[in-house]
């Protein structure tokens, strides 16, 4: 327990000095390969005070070759790990260990008709009588529209409530919840849960979110059809407006939709947007919280955790539960309308991200995850050196030089940027195209990983934030401290 408490601390160090020793790596191996074909550095001046070396050198066609060998090879290593993983999970007969892989759901089932599948809808609301009405508005326009539907009033001051009640939906409101988003769901889950059976599905859904026609349509489908699906979730993409901070946001919603295609429907994360649950899969979680999973009993929502969405997708793959993003069920989500709202948005996401990972540890359900995180750290010290580099060298040299082979390697990422938000429509290509707004974005996120990482390491205190719109217009972020 000791030592799992000091991984949930440092996580995010533990994969920064991971990427930063693999990045230390691949500069050692590549500075020692090929000696006899390289050139003596050049020496300049940076502000005519520190004397620097740099080389104009484009590396050999084999060291490209090496290189991109290597990343292909890790690619594939990390896709065929989890394959078997996926592949021994889906074969588990271990109704201990994993209760919600397909084996034991199957046999448990088999034999007896548990009724039509039908679909219960929460959404958890606070102040947001701006967005509401259109979220409710989208389950009701379903061409299969959903049994219930209950917005969960957690706390609110604006007409949240009014405005659901006078579209004829459900409210329950939460009461004294200190556990934000994830406290009121637990409260309506405990109330749900026990009337529902096998073929009982609970949608929770975010009060920003707009849901497309046939959504719920493909959902009763796909859970009549396979007893064994657990849980089904949405590939989300950005909603209009917001200028350039609110196209680079659809740009990069649009790539995560494109990689969950690709990877037929495997998903990473069940979005908190829109995602359905098999009631006995929610009642699964629930009674191994506080012994295999962690959290406390009883509870489906970890109220520790400050991705509850995150968590939860552990917590279900962790018991073997089967679940997908057909590319059908679409969502559209808000976009971060200011700077400020982003950044705390990803802030929250990333560090609850390295959090729940620290609670996990190192299993083969959370391997995948790991990974990404090790890509991300990667990714952090790659750009930031690539900048670094470009602006020593830049000061250090008396006039421009061209480089051939920097420029062939840009235009690879600028069309890899216009190709995968090609579907995004023209204003994504031309963002793509640009690639140096792009570029900054992803510093800007580079930026908030590192901050998370600092964040866990100095024992600071975690806070949500929610973006709401005041009447007169304004953006404001609420933040509240996790208790």
């Amino acid at each position: 327990m000791k030592n799992k408490r000091r991984l949930e601390r440092g996580v995010g160090v533990v994969v920064l000095g991971m990427a930063l020793g693999a990045a230390l790596m691949l500069w050692f191996g590549l500075s020692l390969s090929d000696p006899d074909s390289l050139r003596r550095p050049k020496e300049g001046l940076v502000f005519g005070l520190w004397s620097v070396l740099y080389d104009t050198q484009a590396p050999s066609t084999r060291l490209i070759l090496v290189a991109v060998a290597i990343a292909l090879l890790l690619a594939a290593g990390v896709a065929g790990v989890e394959r078997r993983i996926a592949t021994r999970y889906r074969r588990s007969d271990d109704v201990r260990a994993t209760p919600l892989a397909p084996k034991p759901v199957m046999a448990r089932t088999a034999g007896v008709f548990h009724g039509e599948v039908t679909v219960t809808v929460l959404i958890p609301a606070h102040n947001e009588a701006d967005r509401i009405a259109a979220t409710i508005r989208s389950l009701l326009e379903q061409h299969d529209r959903p049994d219930r539907v209950i917005v969960v009033a957690d706390n609110c001051t604006d007409g949240t409530e009014e405005i659901a009640e006078r579209m004829g939906v459900e409210v329950l409101r939460s009461t004294d919840n200190v556990h934000k988003k994830a406290g009121a769901l637990n409260q309506a889950l405990k109330r749900l849960l026990p009337g529902l059976g096998e073929n009982d599905c609970v949608m929770v859904m975010d009060a920003d979110t707009v849901l497309d026609q046939g959504y719920l349509s493909v959902v009763r489908a796909r859970m009549t059809s396979d007893r064994a699906l657990m849980a089904v979730g949405g590939l989300f993409y950005g909603e209009e407006g917001g200028g350039l901070l609110g196209q680079l946001q659809r740009n990069e919603y649009t790539r995560y939709s494109r990689e969950i295609r690709r990877r037929r429907g495997r998903l990473f994360v069940l979005t908190g947007t829109a995602s359905v649950f098999r009631s006995g899969a929610l009642r699964e979680v629930a009674e191994q919280r506080g012994r295999a999973l962690p959290g406390q009993r009883g509870d489906v929502y970890d109220t520790a955790a400050l991705t509850e969405d995150n968590e939860l997708t552990l917590a279900l793959k962790s018991l073997g539960a089967l679940m997908i993003s057909p590319q059908e069920c679409s969502v559209v989500t808000e976009v971060m309308p200011t700077w400020g709202a982003l950044w705390a948005q990803r802030l929250r996401w990333q560090r609850g991200a390295l959090e729940n990972l620290g609670s996990y540890g190192l299993t083969p359900q959370t391997l995948r995850y790991w990974a990404q995180q090790l890509g991300i750290g990667y990714g952090v010290v790659a750009l930031s050196s690539y900048f670094a580099l470009i602006v020593v060298m830049s000061l250090a040299l008396d006039h421009a030089v061209l480089f051939p082979f920097w420029f062939g390697v840009g235009a690879v990422f600028v069309v890899e940027r216009i190709v995968s938000v090609w579907r995004g429509g023209w204003r994504a290509r031309i963002l793509g195209a640009l690639l140096i707004p792009e570029l900054v974005y992803a510093t800007v996120l580079n930026v908030v990983y590192v901050r998370g990482v600092l964040d866990i390491l100095t024992g600071k205190r975690a806070q949500w934030q929610h973006v709401v719109k005041a009447a007169d217009g304004r953006v404001l972020v609420e933040n509240g401290e996790r208790r």
